[in-house]
């Protein structure tokens, strides 16, 4: 299963506040992955309204396929593509776990509401935990 939630870090020279998504598999150490969700400036906006550039809303939700992105796809979400699926009523849908390419170096910094790992290699394992494991479960903490 993997949980996200956030600390009190923050990127240095954006101020997005950095989220912990932590993935859990039986018998083997619990592994952490910095992240962001949503922008800097909208950690408080409706988390349930599409558009705000708010954090995922906090509740359970389902992991979808993991999909390999290409050259057609948009470079801010990285190379790679876990869809998530929310199981209570929101506003919010197109949602899933990428890279954040920008994340702590300019104005594009964070997400529009997904979840956006920080470093690059940290995508890649955790697309191959999830494959492994069959992890299909991810928790949003408030």
């Amino acid at each position: 299963m993997l949980r996200l939630e956030r600390t009190d870090r923050r990127l240095s020279r954006t101020g997005d506040p950095i989220w912990d998504l932590s993935l859990a598999i039986p018998g083997e150490p619990i592994r952490h992955f910095d992240a962001v969700s949503g922008r800097a400036d909208r950690q408080q906006a409706d988390r349930h309204r599409m558009g705000t550039e708010a954090p995922l809303p906090a509740g359970r939700y389902v992991l979808g396929a993991i999909e390999p992105l290409g050259r057609n796809d948009p470079r801010e979400l990285g190379p790679i593509w876990i869809g998530i699926e929310p199981q209570f009523q929101t506003g919010r849908r197109v949602l899933g776990i990428h890279l954040d390419p920008s994340a702590g170096l300019n104005w594009n910094s964070g997400t529009a509401g997904c979840i956006g790992l920080v470093r690059s290699k940290d995508m890649v394992t955790l697309a191959e935990l999830v494959r492994r494991s069959g992890a299909n479960t991810l928790v949003v903490a408030q």
